[in-house]
């Protein structure tokens, strides 16, 4: 099986657009310098690179200042630095509301720090077959000391788009800081921090973005950082004269020498999605996302599986959990896609035990996950579904033969 088709973009895009490695390259042999530390020109150059990304992230996401694009390591650095900056044993309000499809990296802080009697936690259900909460549920949630709302937007589990929006508006109603976990969509599908009312998005730079492993960013809404204090403080390359940290954005919240090589390539791959257009990236998911779903649905070739979260593309993204009859292991379905089919698939609990919870998959081991990025074409879903297919098919005649 000479044919790869990489279907594992949830955890990170593949391939990259050329222009990611060309810049990379062209920094690592031609500047090399730490931006914002030297006043030379290699440092200067590598300096306004690095904020020519904050100006492409700030236009992708619709934000109003490019110094409120804080550059973090990943998603969950950057989910960190929002949870822990807003909910601290300093705060007035430090209960939380947070839903079961969220992802391990809004799960875990909050839960640490409910240990340690920092926080309290209201945690929305979802619905079992669709993983979509109800913002009415998320306002009846709401409390006198409800501090922050945050809440994972598409899910790396059963690809289920949680409203965000109309969430925000409850949120803005309320007064409540709104935290978006934007893992799986930015890059995706079109977000606009003010339209959909959003105080602070986390985002990685590797997934959507196509951007290196390494990078991430927080959006924080001007205005918001004043409602938080820091998480980490060293070196800026400004003010060395203070020993306390800059009150001023970005440097406020980013402390040592930046992954120049890691933000100058993500600057490349969201130029590239900017160049593209996000609406028409979307539409070309769409297109492939409907491929497959009529594929997964028909119970004539795919007798005994089954496909969790959202059954058409309303209220989903392309990302696809499912199981099939005979392959009790997860993995047992992924090693067959790729040795036999060349299809690359991840398997597990996807670092989303209660979003496993709410789809009956926990106790089972998880799903097998199919994710989708833009260089896959229809012909690639094509040959991904119908591998699926005959592995179902071949699974239920040896079924029969076994009554």
């Amino acid at each position: 099986m000479n044919r790869r088709i990489y279907m594992d973009n949830a955890a990170t895009s593949f391939p990259k657009p050329e222009g990611v490695m060309a810049a990379m390259n062209d920094y690592s042999t031609r500047l090399g310098a730490s931006p914002g530390r030297g006043a030379y020109a290699e440092a200067q150059e590598s300096g306004k690179l690095m904020y020519r990304c904050r100006e492409r992230i700030n236009e992708l996401i619709g934000g109003s200042n490019p110094d409120h694009v804080i550059f973090t390591l990943n998603t969950s650095d950057a989910l960190n630095m929002a949870i822990r900056g807003i909910i601290h044993p300093g705060a007035k309000k430090r209960h939380v509301i947070t839903t079961w499809l969220d992802h391990n990296s809004i799960l875990r802080p909050f839960n640490m720090m409910a240990s340690m009697g920092d926080v309290e936690q209201t945690r929305v259900k979802c619905d079992p077959v669709t993983g979509l909460v109800d913002p009415e549920e998320i306002k009846k949630a709401i409390r006198p000391d409800t501090g922050l709302i945050a809440l994972l937007h598409g899910s790396n589990v059963s690809g289920t788009v949680q409203p965000i929006r109309e969430i925000g508006a409850i949120a803005k109603e309320h007064g409540i800081p709104y935290l978006v976990d934007a893992a799986q969509s930015l890059g995706h599908i079109p977000v606009d921090v003010e339209a959909d009312h959003i105080d602070l998005l986390a985002f990685p730079g590797h997934k959507g973005l196509l951007g290196p492993l390494g990078t991430g960013a927080l959006y924080i809404k001007p205005g918001v950082e004043k409602m938080m204090r820091t998480v980490r403080e060293g070196g800026t390359g400004s003010f060395s004269e203070l020993d306390v940290q800059p009150e001023f954005m970005p440097d406020r919240f980013e402390a040592g020498s930046h992954n120049a090589i890691g933000i100058i390539g993500l600057s490349e791959g969201v130029k590239w999605i900017l160049d593209k257009g996000v609406d028409q990236l979307w539409a070309h998911e769409l297109e492939l996302m409907k491929v497959m779903i009529e594929a997964l649905n028909d119970r004539d070739r795919m007798p005994n599986l089954k496909l969790f979260g959202p059954q058409g593309v309303e209220d989903r993204c392309g990302v696809f959990s499912i199981r099939i009859d005979g392959y009790d292991q997860p993995v047992t379905l992924s090693d067959v896609l790729e040795k036999k089919y060349g299809v690359l698939t991840r398997s597990g609990i996807h670092c989303a035990p209660l979003a496993h919870k709410t789809i009956g998959t926990h106790d089972l081991g998880g799903t097998t996950r199919l994710s989708f990025g833009p260089f896959l074409s229809i012909a690639d879903v094509k040959h991904a579904a119908n591998a699926i297919s005959e592995v179902c098919i071949a699974s239920a005649e040896k079924s029969a033969v076994g009554q």
